[in-house]
């Protein structure tokens, strides 16, 4: 009998933790509403659709699966943001700066991504299906597997696959006095 109480106890205990670890933070939600801003705070799973996140500051913010779909997010601070498993349908991120961003299986159907900064940030599974690319930065950008504006789906390969090259190899060819120290490639 004893057992049964102490067992039911630890669970109920365990997953009462585990719920809030991964639960919205009212105190942030209510600061986000009030300032505009709101980094390094723990936002996941909020429903923000259709909110007017405009210049907003949600650097290093949890954003976890979070509703952001028809939100006007420009020129917002996104960066290192975990936006993981997030709705951006239909948003406006013009001219915001995603850079560092997890966008892991994000939903950005339809989204404005004008002007806007992606430096860097993992796109993997990610859907642009629709999006608007107008001057939008995607340098070191993680494309595996991402449904891109025309439909088309990204190789499941890594980002760097296609830049491997043949192991580097000393010879002479391209010296006529056939100095030693000349790099030749696939030979």
């Amino acid at each position: 009998m004893n057992i049964k109480i102490v067992t039911t106890t630890v669970l109920f205990t365990f997953f009462g933790l585990t719920a809030q670890a991964f639960a919205l933070n009212e105190q942030d939600l209510e600061l986000l509403k009030t300032t505009n801003a709101c980094p390094r705070c723990d936002l996941s799973g909020a429903d923000l659709s259709q909110a007017n996140l405009s210049g907003a500051n949600l650097r290093d913010a949890n954003l976890k699966g979070t509703n952001l779909s028809q939100a006007n997010l420009k020129n917002a601070d996104l960066t290192s943001a975990n936006l993981e498993t997030a709705v951006l349908t239909s948003a406006n991120l013009s001219g915001a700066s995603l850079t560092g961003t997890n966008l892991k299986s994000a939903s950005l159907e339809n989204a404005d991504l004008t002007s806007a900064g992606f430096i860097g940030a993992n796109l993997e599974a990610a859907n642009i299906t629709g999006a608007k690319l107008l001057h939008t930065n995607f340098r070191g950008a993680n494309f595996r597997l991402t449904t891109m504006p025309t439909g088309l789906v990204t190789s499941d390969k890594s980002y760097g696959w296609s830049l491997q090259r043949p192991t580097q190899k000393e010879c002479n060819k391209f010296k006529a006095d056939r100095v030693p120290g000349t790099t030749c490639y696939g030979q």
